[in-house]
């Protein structure tokens, strides 16, 4: 599926509503560029999951975790953010395969093709690109 945003407020709406539709277990790959909004992505996805804190981008931590309220199914978002990663071995250290292989958890990972190599086969993707003007074109496979 393709959409375009021309905000980001579009952008983080859109991931709000494509919250209500995760069940838990998904892990989703954001690739792009800086500034392409895979974090804008991520907050609305927590923002849709009923997540109050500030969700932003972990990447020093490499890892964040956030506690999913009032959800039948999800308990956690693991946020992982892998632009400084040199080795795959670095997220593993971190434990993140950990919470990949939850059922009871959403994983999101920024600059997931940097460590493709130990994602799940089922691993979903999104693509934004940046087209000018605040314009985003996603491409989701969810």
């Amino acid at each position: 599926m393709e959409i375009i945003t021309k905000s980001e407020a579009e952008t983080l709406a859109f991931a709000k509503k494509l919250a209500k539709k995760l069940k838990g277990g998904e892990v989703i790959g954001f690739v792009g560029e800086l500034g392409a909004g895979k974090t804008i992505f991520t907050k609305g996805i927590a923002q849709g999951l009923g997540i109050k804190n500030i969700v932003n981008s972990p990447t020093f931590v490499l890892m964040k975790i956030y506690a999913v309220p009032k959800h039948n199914t999800i308990k956690n978002l693991c946020h992982i953010d892998a632009y400084r990663i040199n080795k795959s071995e670095e997220i593993t250290a971190v434990g993140a395969q950990e919470y990949m292989s939850r059922p009871d958890t959403i994983t999101t990972i920024e600059w997931a093709d940097k460590i493709k190599k130990i994602l799940p086969q089922n691993a979903r993707s999104v693509t934004i690109k940046e087209a000018g003007n605040n314009i985003r074109i996603i491409n989701i496979n969810i």
